[in-house]
């Protein structure tokens, strides 16, 4: 358990303080943390609605952060390129993002092709009905993305390695929450990048 939890701290501190210079990014990580909390708790109320906050709204914001705002040059912190981060990432990195975002864009479309999705839902008659059926798609899509890389980091790293990351992601809006709290004040006193001084948030 010791182990796990160090690891975990270890993951965590590595995708602040290769991911999350920006505090434009930051602050639109809190409000994703805090829009995937309300689908948390959404979830056991209605699941595919739930499905449509954690996208359309958390992760498009969370999304947006690391692709339009996160400096991409050399990171004179880490002493590392933005090549090597995106090597050495043990999640999803930009190019892994981009394919799981066209995915869930485009996924809406076979709704298009067939409203029933082959006889998997019930065909939509409302606008609201439609967008229960995208949130179903969308809440496989996400938990298909979870798992396929849990089981994927089991074969290229280990057992452990995967199951630590799964962890970190499920639990990171309340993380996030808690990291990223000030990052809006510090970008009204026109602070845009994170010093990086302390090891905060471990």
């Amino acid at each position: 358990m010791n182990s796990f939890l160090q690891a975990l701290r270890t993951q965590r501190w590595d995708d602040h303080r290769y991911y999350h210079h920006s505090r434009i990014n930051q602050t639109l990580h809190l409000i994703s943390a805090l829009s995937f909390l309300t689908a948390y708790a959404m979830l056991f109320v209605d699941a595919a609605l739930s499905a449509v906050i954690g996208w359309l709204v958390a992760m498009v914001t969370r999304q947006a952060g690391h692709f339009f705002f996160e400096p991409k040059g050399y990171d004179e912190v880490n002493q590392a390129t933005h090549e090597h981060k995106e090597e050495i990432k043990v999640g999803y990195n930009l190019q892994r993002k981009i394919v799981l975002l066209a995915i869930w864009a485009l996924s809406p479309l076979a709704l298009w092709i067939d409203p029933s999705l082959w006889g998997l839902v019930t065909a939509h008659d409302s606008d609201l009905a439609l967008l229960r059926n995208v949130g179903l798609i969308w809440l496989v899509i996400g938990v298909g993305g979870l798992l396929f890389r849990t089981v994927h980091l089991f074969f290229i790293k280990d057992v452990q390695t995967g199951l630590v990351w799964m962890c970190k992601i499920l639990t990171d809006p309340f993380h996030d929450v808690k990291l990223y709290a000030r990052a809006p004040l510090y970008l009204l006193k026109g602070e845009l990048i994170d010093p990086m001084h302390a090891r905060h948030g471990i």
